[in-house]
């Protein structure tokens, strides 16, 4: 869009929202920050992502800073990188390293960036029989003292916050006892909370399956949450939009997690089959979730210990990933502004006087019709920012760079 485009397009905005009510979802987008991934930089797992690095990749951490400096300098949204114990604090793979985590904190800083939240590594070999559920006491210490080491590096050098994802389960009935299962997982996270300071923040994240196919001892919502009850305060659940079957109402989830008053956190993808982790697309559903966290007022809060934490979990296995890393904090800036313009007090009205279809469509003319890139466009205007950033990084000559010096 060109700067007049720009001009003309608020103006229409305005006339069909309301000036202040475009006004409000400009200064949303302006504060809205976004966590990115260490891991899309470089190497990342195989079997579904084919080993397939591309052209460019980062080789070590001090390039995947150098990949997400560029992202936060065409965003100004990225500040906060998510970082693994084990692939970003590690020397051999096995054993974490609070001094290798001091020496990244330095390197993030020197590049004005930060280390965000930490995720212990718990699908490693020798957990094939569970991690954090394991009847293997030797196995369960090895990862307790690992995610305890996590609320360490979280509270010195990071935004104090842990993300906990476990891949615990079972291929077949009668492989394990389900309820002793269970209740080794809620034993031993609430015995690793008591030994993380109360001011970390822990969350919970679940998954429907994988690799667990029969049962996976954290597979929904509600057991992340009786879970986070257990642990006590500062704990929360983590919603991956691709951890959820295809018939999920993910954005209900979120209003029950909001009404609850649990202060929780989000990973944005998108999945077409299973967990794809695939770039934020800017569907209908990843629309109405951002209704759902605007109207409960936990994102963008002025008093940041309101809201909750947002974090971008991507890696797939073709595309460009800094194509594919900036295309999704673009998608997300916009779906965020669709939900500022939702005409609450209308809205309300059609749906106490029991009027379906126009309360249906006073929701979908600002969820899905209205165009909002000026209102983006606007944003990043007044942060010196580029327009667009993915056209901005192509004309960098950044990924030619790269290219040439990573053989």
């Amino acid at each position: 869009m060109t700067e007049e485009q720009v001009k003309n397009g608020l103006h229409s905005l305005a006339m069909e929202f309301g000036a202040d009510q475009v006004s409000a979802a400009i200064q949303a987008v302006k504060n809205f920050s976004v966590e990115i991934p260490s891991w899309i930089f470089g190497p990342f797992g195989g079997g579904r992502f084919g080993e397939y690095m591309p052209p460019g990749a980062a080789r070590n951490i001090q390039e995947k800073l150098d990949d997400a400096a560029v992202v936060h300098k065409l965003t100004g949204a990225t500040k906060n990188v998510a970082m693994h114990v084990l692939w970003d604090f590690s020397q051999d793979g096995y054993l974490g390293s609070y001094a290798l985590a001091k020496d990244v904190h330095e390197l993030a800083g020197e590049r004005n960036l930060q280390i965000g939240s930490i995720s212990p590594t718990y699908f490693l070999r020798g957990s094939h029989r569970n991690s954090y559920a394991a009847d293997e006491k030797a196995t369960t210490e090895r990862y307790i003292e690992q995610t305890v080491l996590a609320g360490r590096i979280a509270r010195d050098f990071g935004v104090g916050l842990v993300t906990l994802w476990f891949p615990d389960g079972s291929n077949y009935p009668g492989q394990l006892d389900l309820q002793r299962n269970y209740l080794n997982m809620k034993n031993n996270l609430v015995a690793t909370r008591k030994q993380i300071p109360d001011d970390v923040w822990l969350l919970i994240e679940y998954k429907v399956f994988e690799p667990g196919t029969y049962s996976t001892t954290i597979p929904d919502w509600g057991t992340a949450y009786a879970l986070a009850n257990a642990m006590g305060d500062n704990t929360g659940v983590l919603i991956d939009l691709g951890h959820h079957f295809h018939s999920a109402n993910i954005e209900q989830i979120v209003a029950r997690l909001v009404a609850e008053d649990m202060r929780c956190g989000f990973h944005f993808n998108t999945r077409y089959a299973a967990d794809d982790d695939h770039a934020v697309e800017p569907t209908p559903e990843m629309t109405r979730i951002f209704y759902e966290l605007v109207s409960g007022n936990v994102i963008v809060n002025k008093k940041k210990e309101k809201n909750w934490a947002y974090m971008i979990d991507q890696c797939s296995g073709r595309e460009n990933r800094l194509h594919a890393i900036i295309h999704s904090v673009d998608t997300l800036q916009h779906c965020l502004a669709r939900a500022m313009l939702v005409d609450v007090k209308t809205l309300q009205k059609w749906q106490d006087k029991d009027e379906i279809i126009l309360a249906n469509r006073c929701f979908n003319d600002a969820l899905l019709y209205a165009d909002v890139r000026p209102i983006v466009a606007t944003a990043r205007l007044e942060h010196l920012l580029p327009i667009d950033p993915v056209a901005a990084f192509v004309e960098s000559g950044y990924q030619a760079k790269i290219e040439q010096e990573r053989i």
